[in-house]
């Protein structure tokens, strides 16, 4: 990594994989969490609202082929300059059977334009025959697994009711890596408890990982979400950042990253009509655009402080 490159974006990763412009279409396939139907815990983590998820085409209600096919037509629809070659079907997966799972990741490579899968999960949901089968499968098209890792900390972990702890994410991010599958994870910043001297050690702590990707998520106080109740009772335990505050906080992580991880992006948007806070007014390339010319002034760049 280098100060003219800044970070390392995913337009290049992707330039790397693919030989034409690609479109990530999310899929809903239906399956249940763990953390709420009562295979792990009940209540969900205290953050999420499921409706945050997915955008209007994605409907349990609908076949994984028809969600593709009114995913790609809204993209025209969105973007009509943009000329899209090849499309990821990107599907979250939690507790179903691995053949009902692999019938569903079959059905969605064979819609015309499909060039890959991205798989979004927890990491307490992938068994061993899963593995097995994404690792056969990665070698007939591109795969990336996507782990909700959230946070290193434990105590955060049980604060938030995950349901797993980080040795838990740990090892589900490497075993994949072994078996040559590509890895990525989410994690928040700024969840309660966790001040920022903390979270640039996070990100150390994370290097150490075999990961291909990373996303970054502000944490968003959702409506209908326990956190949301806990921060109406306790508004002193929560730091909700100012976006300026909050480029900075990514700045001062992404220094401290490894300069390979390839970082897809730094927040993300809830609707507006679930979003208690914080609401910025920014969409998703605004930020990136603030964030790179703070960089510049800065002169930051990605891993500039990353101990090998």
């Amino acid at each position: 990594m280098n100060r003219e490159m800044l970070y390392n974006d995913l337009s290049g990763f992707l330039a790397m994989h693919f030989p034409c412009k690609v479109q990530k279409i999310s899929i809903n396939a239906g399956f249940t969490c763990p953390n709420r139907d009562g295979s792990v815990g009940y209540g969900g983590c205290t953050y999420c609202n499921n409706q945050t998820f997915n955008p209007a085409y994605c409907h349990t209600g609908k076949s994984v082929t028809q969600q593709l096919e009114e995913g790609k037509r809204f993209f025209v629809r969105k973007y009509p300059e943009m000329e899209i070659s090849g499309l990821f079907s990107g599907l979250y997966q939690y507790v179903w059977g691995t053949e009902e799972l692999k019938r569903k990741y079959e059905e969605a490579l064979m819609v015309e334009d499909v060039v890959g899968l991205v798989i979004g999960t927890r990491p307490d949901c992938m068994p061993i025959s899963l593995l097995d089968y994404l690792e056969d499968l990665g070698k007939r098209t591109f795969v990336l697994v996507e782990y909700g890792i959230e946070s290193t900390d434990d105590e955060t972990l049980r604060r938030i009711n995950r349901g797993h702890t980080f040795a838990v994410s740990a090892e589900a991010v490497r075993k994949t890596a072994e078996r040559g599958i590509l890895v990525g994870g989410h994690i928040i910043l700024g969840l309660p408890g966790e001040e920022r001297e903390m979270l640039i050690r996070q990100a150390g702590v994370l290097s150490q990982l075999p990961l291909t990707t990373l996303k970054l998520h502000q944490l968003q106080l959702i409506k209908g979400t326990r956190m949301a109740s806990e921060y109406v009772k306790e508004p002193e335990a929560f730091h909700l950042y100012t976006a300026d505050e909050y480029v900075d906080l990514v700045i001062d992580y992404i220094e401290h990253l490894r300069p390979d991880i390839v970082l897809e992006r730094f927040v993300s948007q809830s609707p507006k009509e679930l979003l208690i806070a914080p609401d910025w007014g920014l969409k998703n390339y605004e930020f990136t655009d603030k964030v790179k010319k703070r960089m510049r002034e800065k002169d930051a760049w990605q891993g500039k402080y990353y101990k090998y």
